[in-house]
């Protein structure tokens, strides 16, 4: 039984997720010959306060790039 962990940033609507473990589901499911039935997948949404790249939040850089628009 195939255990798919996915972690992304906040902020996407449930019809984008829903699609995602639909596709995700397809593709494992084909590539390793397991009924889609088997297969788990785990959404972990992360906080933009809570990922950060190059010493900042994702939230502060997101709010650079708003004053800077």
């Amino acid at each position: 039984m195939p255990i798919l962990e996915i972690k992304l940033l906040e902020g996407r609507d449930e019809e984008v997720k829903e699609r995602l473990i639909a596709n995700v589901t397809q593709t494992v499911s084909e590539t390793l010959q397991v009924a889609p039935e088997r297969i788990r997948i785990i959404l972990y949404e992360i906080p933009l306060s809570h990922w950060a790249i190059g010493g900042k939040t994702v939230k502060e850089i997101q709010a650079e790039k708003e004053r800077l628009t």
